[in-house]
């Protein structure tokens, strides 16, 4: 992998994990248009590269992470995904990532789930809600939803952001339950997977994963404000359309 590369798929990361689209998904799909081998490295990469957008929300969101009460709101919520996704990870590891047919299944039931939900939810309009206000059963409840983003092309924002609106939380208070959830669910898929891994990586890999750090977190700063400000004045029906065109493009026109 090059340099170049590194920074497309860091630039591709950064936009796309804190939007209901699927990182992962887009990380595989613009592997392939690359032409970048199917190897374990670059599985690794698809992995670790999610610890720019880790240090994005820490940037914005340090103060949230001294609060004992939001603390113990994010580990209740994460469990489900990290009892899934360690007693699953062989399985994701071999024959789910890197699966474009897999991402593009996952995209486009995604995007039609997505809009349908939309188009039915009626949405909260509750102030006095804040992230302090979620419930132990509402945390674990959001925390059902994101383990099915273990599925590539599913999505960790949006399963966590559907969950949390489906019992009526509002829409800038998931959001940013979401950005929070983020951090516990991708360290932990990044350091498990460095644990590893990381003694087989080279020189040149090595720095192949500072670049697409660098530039990952860079991106995800912008991409955190974006969506904060997006969701307070449209629903997510456009990233739903979005994720159909992708998938039906790629089927139509790159794996025809």
């Amino acid at each position: 992998m090059t340099l170049i590369e590194s920074v497309i798929l860091g630039f591709v990361e950064g936009i796309t994990e804190f939007l209901p689209i699927s990182s992962t998904g887009h990380l595989i799909l613009t592997s392939s248009l690359l032409g970048l081998p199917d190897s374990e490295f670059l599985k690794s990469f698809e992995i670790v590269i999610q610890s720019g957008a880790i240090a994005a929300v820490l940037a914005l969101y340090w103060r949230s992470f001294l609060d004992l009460n939001i603390l113990k709101k994010i580990t209740v919520a994460f469990l489900p995904t990290a009892i899934i996704g360690f007693t699953l990870y062989p399985l994701l590891k071999s024959h789910l990532l890197g699966s474009e047919q897999i991402v593009l299944w996952a995209l486009l039931f995604g995007g039609a789930a997505l809009i349908l939900f939309e188009l039915l939810h009626h949405e909260s309009k509750d102030d006095t809600v804040h992230i302090n206000s979620i419930t132990y059963r509402q945390s674990a409840w959001i925390g059902l939803f994101q383990s099915v983003a273990v599925i590539p092309g599913v999505s960790r924002s949006g399963a966590s952001i559907v969950g949390g609106l489906a019992i009526g939380l509002p829409r800038k208070v998931i959001v940013e339950f979401s950005f929070l959830l983020a951090v516990p669910t991708l360290v932990a898929a990044t350091g498990y997977d460095l644990l590893r891994s990381a003694h087989a990586f080279s020189a040149d890999q090595a720095s192949a994963l500072a670049v697409g750090f660098i530039t990952s977190f860079i991106v995800a700063l912008g991409s955190i404000v974006f969506l904060l400000r997006f969701v307070q004045h449209h629903t997510f029906i456009p990233f739903g359309i979005y994720r159909i065109v992708v998938a039906v493009i790629f089927w139509l026109f790159v794996f025809n």
